[in-house]
């Protein structure tokens, strides 16, 4: 099991505020910052997932967010697109993975693909 995970990012204020915009559906917020360089998000008091400023950043990394259900899914989709996201594909079934998996990606400031999914039937 994973404890958290993070990545360097491009501009740090801009993912910031992707991230803060783009997770909200999900229920993550800003937990914690450090001296303007580095962001964690997560919930229950626990960030989980981290943005920072140090150094190049990496590319074509894949993260994903579990939901609760498709329609957080969706507006996961919707917020992360109003917060400057690229569409990278819109919700829907990927049978190709299971029967359920209900997925949406977007591009974030760094192109990185970041997805929120929901493996429960409707």
């Amino acid at each position: 099991m994973i404890d958290h995970v993070g990545f360097n990012v491009r501009d740090y204020e801009a993912s910031k505020q992707f991230y803060t915009h783009a997770l909200a559906p999900l229920g993550y917020e800003l937990l914690l910052e450090f001296g303007g360089r580095a962001a964690g998000f997560g919930r229950d008091s626990k960030p989980t997932f981290w943005v920072e400023d140090r150094g190049q950043p990496q590319s074509d990394v894949h993260v994903a967010f579990a939901s609760p259900d498709r329609a957080t899914v969706d507006r996961f989709y919707e917020a992360a697109l109003a917060a400057g996201g690229s569409d990278n594909g819109a919700p829907g079934l990927r049978p190709q993975y299971h029967e359920q998996y209900y997925g949406a990606y977007v591009l974030d400031p760094d192109s990185n693909n970041v997805e929120a999914v929901c493996h429960e039937p409707e």
